[in-house]
């Protein structure tokens, strides 16, 4: 039996691993396509081995006919005045309920916030909506 001083017990008994931990990974496709593969955790890494892949299952997800156009989730806005006169009608409603107001007019208008944000400066030109800062 070895003797150590207690600080010096670590490295006598380091545990000795002959392989790293891995793990069984599959990945399976909604038309019966299946992809198996091994995991294995080096180093805080990650690595795939062993790489196989089963084809698809016979009469598998796709259709003859393709799928229907995809459309934007971004609502129809009118522009011009209109635009102007209904995001002014949006950002009023929000700051009347206490909403933030930019946010509002971001979420009628589908539009990203610096758009919104021209939009809103281009209200407030129009005479739509008051100035921002009282004007000495």
């Amino acid at each position: 039996m070895l003797e150590s001083p207690f600080l010096g017990v670590s490295d006598h008994y380091r545990p000795h691993v002959a392989e790293p931990p891995s793990f069984h990974v599959r990945l399976t496709f909604g038309d019966g396509a299946a992809i198996d593969a091994r995991a294995v955790v080096t180093e805080g890494r990650i690595t795939l081995e062993g790489l196989h892949a089963s084809p698809a299952q016979p009469g598998g997800a796709f259709p003859d006919d393709p799928p229907p156009a995809v459309h934007r989730a971004r609502p129809a806005w009118p522009r011009g005045r209109e635009g102007r006169l209904k995001a002014a009608q949006e950002y009023r409603a929000a700051q009347a309920e206490g909403r933030d107001p930019v946010l509002a007019v971001m979420r009628a208008t589908g539009r990203s916030r610096r758009r919104s944000l021209k939009l809103i400066a281009a209200a407030r030109d129009a005479g739509a909506l008051p100035a921002r800062h009282h004007r000495r």
